[in-house]
Order: C-alpha cells, then sequence, then structure tokens
C-alpha cells in the first residue's frame, strides 16, 4: 500500500510504503510523479518505508513503462526514511549507480532532517 504525504515542497512527490506495493499503489506514485516533472521540470522524492512485503510484477511493469517514458533524468534528489538495515545499502548501492540523484537514507525519526535534505538546506 503506498499513502502520498504532503511535505510542504512544491516539486515533491512523497509518500509512505507499507506491505506489498500493488499496480495501482505504483500508478499513483508514478501519475504524480509526471505531473511534477511536467509542472516543474524537476523533482525531489521522499519514501518512508516502513514494512515493506514486496510488489507485484505489474507494479513493475508499470514503474518501467514510466522510466520508458519519461525516464530518471528529472529527479534531483530522494531521501529514503526506513528502520531496515537491508533498504538502506540498496539506497547506497542506487547512489553509487544512479550519479544524478543525489540519494540518502534517513532513520524513521529523521523526518525534519530528510526534508531539510530536499530542500538544499
Amino acid at each position: 500500500m503506498i499513502e502520498m504525504i504532503d511535505i510542504e515542497i512544491d516539486n515533491a512527490i512523497a509518500f509512505q510504503m507499507s506491505g506489498k506495493i500493488t499496480e495501482s499503489d505504483m500508478a499513483l506514485v508514478l501519475n504524480a510523479a509526471k505531473e511534477k516533472v511536467e509542472r516543474y521540470g524537476s523533482i525531489v522524492l521522499l519514501e518512508k518505508i516502513d514494512s515493506f512485503k514486496g510488489v507485484e510484477i505489474a507494479a513493475l511493469i508499470e514503474e518501467f513503462k514510466y522510466l520508458f517514458d519519461v525516464g530518471i533524468s528529472n529527479i534531483d534528489k530522494a531521501a529514503v526514511l526506513t528502520d531496515k538495515k537491508w533498504i538502506e545499502h540498496i539506497v547506497n548501492i542506487e547512489d553509487k549507480i544512479f550519479k544524478n540523484i543525489d540519494m540518502q537514507c534517513f532513520t524513521l525519526d529523521q523526518e525534519s532532517q530528510a526534508i531539510e535534505f530536499l530542500k538544499g538546506a
């Protein structure tokens, strides 16, 4: 399940993930991202992950369609809030792979620091 969050940054896509991510969950986030890219040119992401139980194949297909259509060059920063060490390791690897995106991990109680990171402070 994905729940959208308002973090009061105009070009931000922010959401909380829990349980299993479905195709409709992924479409919700990706449609919001596409609209923000069209409006602002570039976006920042905040992902809050507290209890992740996987992703449906259809959701991954939806994500690949988005990446093919829009790409990732319009993502400036990504902040991931989690208490899972394995997710932190993945974010660190992704930060090295996607050099044009500044990615950082934060603990669940560091949401204000993550938002400041996205604002550029």
